[in-house]
């Protein structure tokens, strides 16, 4: 198999993987494509192209909700998506030039494990125990929250959920929000960047988008299935200390030379 397509195969897994549980699939998709050597320009749009299989694996799973006409979904969603929208047109290419390489993610998933740490640490109280019951206002507050996720390693499914608890949903609603808002928050960013980057794509490359974006479909759908049971009777801790080690393990290998990560 062509070196590209294997390539694609094990981004598409990890984005798929990773998208909807508080680890980052950008911060991943980083530090997996800098390991491969898949780390240019086009591997940046490639990353975020990818990333509508995994929505898409959301618009099946809960295709009732979203193919019902759910008005107040909807409106929810056009609000929760505006502010991560005005300042990713501000920001996104500061950010893509300065932040999206390893040492900075590494140093956003530590960050963002203890935060997740600090939130998950006891009891909150919850205003709202599912997603139906949501006003324009809270969709506001987790869309706000999302915009954190705008840094590479942050994660946006982490930002949201966490956001979500802190602003009083539960762990279960909070999550579903979470996947629900993946779906404008994911095509308005494919769309950008493809658009935005489409000089630098051709027919050849239509091979390895698609093996990533099916791999991305299959595994971000079996993880949402997982994520549902799992946050039933289990908090997001385990996560957070997967996040600690994996940014000290990145850090160590950085500054002592074990591994060549780039560089912004």
């Amino acid at each position: 198999m062509d070196a590209s397509l294997i390539h694609a195969l094990i981004l598409g897994l990890v984005e798929g993987l990773t998208e909807f549980l508080p680890i980052s699939s950008t911060g991943h998709l980083i530090l997996a494509g800098d390991l491969l050597g898949f780390n240019g320009e086009k591997a940046k749009v490639f990353n975020v192209a990818i990333q509508t299989g995994a929505m898409l694996a959301v618009l099946w799973e809960y295709r009732r909700r979203f193919f019902s006409v759910d008005r107040q979904l909807y409106g929810n969603l056009i609000v929760a998506v505006i502010p991560a929208a005005v300042l990713g047109l501000l920001f996104g290419g500061l950010i893509k030039t300065h932040l999206f390489s390893p040492v900075p993610v590494a140093l956003a998933f530590i960050v963002g494990g203890l935060i997740i740490l600090w939130v998950d640490r006891g009891m909150r109280a919850v205003r709202l125990d599912n997603t139906r019951a949501m006003t324009w206002k809270d969709a506001l507050k987790v869309g706000i929250a999302q915009c954190f996720a705008l840094i590479p390693g942050t994660s946006r499914s982490g930002a949201t959920i966490i956001g979500g608890m802190l602003f009083g949903l539960s762990r279960s609603a909070a999550t579903e929000f979470s996947f629900f808002l993946a779906v404008p928050t994911l095509i308005a960013a494919g769309a950008y960047d493809l658009w935005n980057s489409r000089d630098l794509l051709t027919a050849a490359d239509l091979d390895m988008f698609g093996v990533g974006f099916v791999m991305s479909f299959v595994s971000a759908f079996v993880v949402i299935r997982w994520l549902v049971r799992y946050v039933a009777t289990h908090d997001f801790r385990p996560f957070a200390w997967y996040r600690i080690a994996f940014g000290v393990v990145v850090l160590a290998t950085a500054y002592s030379g074990a591994v060549e990560w780039s560089v912004p």
